[in-house]
């Protein structure tokens, strides 16, 4: 379907890719991985031709139908919802509008009249009778309610434009669809509903996603961006990561023979091909992984940091109330009477589509905003420390990163903070970068850093993910795993969330919340069965 050959591209004297060849097939989907910056949105552009490579080709018959997912939400302002979704299938489109221009000639000829029976049955070929109820039910899926589908863009909120722009991508059933972050910005049942829909979609799809459990659900295969060279590898993402952490593991292990090595690694393929799902990307992970042989097992050489904390103190039997809490912003109620009592061991994730609730909670539990009514009390035995979603006023001071890290550290030799900061990856001259030119990953690794160095046995975490490449966010997502402690955290990291949380708030629409201690698989199963029995 769709084949690179030979393909390399240069920036100046910089290779950003060299000698690629890769072929991608109908029934498949690709996600594609790699550092922040390896080129991930960039290969993307390339195979869908919005820019030349500069050298090699992609070949794509040109029977083929590509469609991408664009990223301008302001760039179907001019047009209606319908019409933004319908214009994802080309010919269709073009089909209609011709066939309406026809038809609203004044001096209608016999020449109009037999263009017009061609366009008729050209629009019915393509599906164009079914076109709008076909697209009423995409809509519907993605959550955009029945009376906004003739609405004009303009009238739409931004969250609802990505759903349309994902709409347009996926209407038509194009043979070949190109997704750049498709998850962002979507709620939970949206998410699930793209899931289902690319399980059961038969032709092929390139996807680039910070999301692993999204990754992990509908992949069959990864293609790995790495020191400038691109790798195509069976199965999801679970198995390229710990594929690629066993493979390190049994090149550090010198001192095991070669034949135990391939046991190792035939049993952990036995056990990733296991499969209980029947979907048909599921059903084709299987039997590639089944094939699988030791020499094309996936192997990377990418670097992870270490995200661990460790509390000084044992929290006791009062970890935190909060009592009848309500707080208005511009006259907009945010939170309504709203309550809770944390518990020992309670990993608490915040979810919602309104962040900025959730944002408002983190800062009234921290005591940076007051609320209107209700009372905040936290146990004696209780240190906190947090992650804002804003973190940037921690960063305006000019400093390298040592003098940055001794300002939280009671230790202040360099040897000591130099430890914090080469866990995340800062090492060498890297220690001596002014802390106010970082990246956004840098920026938030160093944060991370800082609540390591605190020793409290309270995390709080607004959006910790974003700006993190994978790597990080699965360090990341270690390092909570096995705190031992209190944490309340909000993510839109679906895996974060499930392996993490034993508790679920969700801040509603109204100000209210739905208080439910269970995983996240379980609660977003719930909700499903709620919306049906309604």
């Amino acid at each position: 379907m769709i084949t690179v050959s030979n393909l390399g591209l240069s920036y100046g004297s910089q290779k950003l890719f060299d000698r690629v060849d890769l072929q991608f097939t109908a029934g498949n989907c690709y996600g594609i991985i790699g550092a922040n910056g390896a080129g991930k949105s960039t290969f993307l552009k390339l195979i869908s031709g919005e820019i030349e490579s500069t050298s090699g080709h992609v070949s794509i018959p040109p029977d083929v139908r590509l469609s991408v997912l664009k990223q301008d939400q302001e760039l179907y302002n001019d047009y209606s919802v319908m019409e933004t979704v319908m214009m994802g299938n080309g010919p269709l489109y073009q089909c209609s509008k011709d066939k309406d221009a026809i038809y609203e000639k004044e001096d209608f000829s016999d020449a109009d009249g037999i263009r017009a029976a061609e366009l008729e049955e050209t629009f019915a070929d393509l599906g164009g009778w079914e076109a709008e109820s076909e697209i009423g039910q995409m809509l519907s899926g993605l959550g955009i309610p029945v009376d906004l589908h003739e609405k004009q863009m303009t009238e739409l909120t931004g969250r609802q434009k990505v759903k349309i722009l994902l709409a347009q991508a996926l209407f038509g059933r194009p043979d070949i669809i190109l997704l750049d972050e498709p998850t962002n910005n979507l709620d939970i049942d949206s998410v699930v509903w793209l899931e289902e829909f690319l399980l059961d979609y038969p032709g092929t799809v390139l996807v680039v996603s910070h999301d692993r459990y999204f990754l992990n659900t509908v992949c069959t295969h990864i293609v790995d961006i790495d020191f400038g060279k691109i790798k195509l590898y069976v199965g999801n993402y679970d198995f390229w990561y710990e594929s690629s952490q066993l493979m390190q593991k049994l090149a550090r292990d010198q001192n095991k023979k070669n034949e135990d090595k391939i046991k190792d690694l035939q049993e952990f393929i036995q056990r990733f091909s296991a499969n209980k799902s029947k979907s048909r990307q599921a059903t084709s992970r299987k039997k590639l992984i089944d094939k699988l042989t030791v020499e094309e097992m996936p192997a990377s050489s990418r670097r992870y940091p270490w995200v661990g904390f460790k509390s000084e103190r044992e929290v006791g039997k009062d970890i935190l109330a909060v009592t009848e809490i309500s707080k208005a912003v511009e006259g907009v109620t945010l939170l309504d009477n709203i309550s809770f009592i944390l518990s020992k061991g309670d990993k608490v994730a915040f979810i919602g589509e309104n962040e900025l609730a959730i944002t408002t909670m983190f800062q009234i539990l921290m005591g940076e905003l007051e609320p209107d009514r209700g009372e905040i009390k936290w146990g004696v035995t209780t240190s906190q420390t947090y992650f804002p979603k804003d973190h940037s006023s921690y960063f305006e001071e000019k400093s390298d990163l040592i003098d940055w890290m001794r300002q939280f550290s009671e230790d202040k030799r360099e040897s000591f903070v130099r430890q914090f900061l080469g866990r995340m990856l800062f090492s060498g001259d890297d220690v001596y970068k002014q802390a106010g030119v970082l990246s956004g990953g840098e920026k938030v690794r160093c944060m991370l850093s800082k609540m390591m160095l605190s020793g409290a046995n309270v995390l709080l975490l607004d959006q910790p993910t974003n700006h993190l490449d994978m790597e990080s966010i699965a360090a990341l997502n270690n390092g909570l795993e096995s705190f031992d402690s209190v944490v309340l955290f909000a993510t839109h990291d679906h895996q974060l969330i499930q392996t993490v949380a034993n508790r679920i708030i969700e801040f509603l629409p109204d100000g209210t919340i739905r208080d439910r201690r269970m995983t996240y698989d379980e609660y977003v199963a719930s909700r499903r069965e709620e919306a049906v029995s309604a």
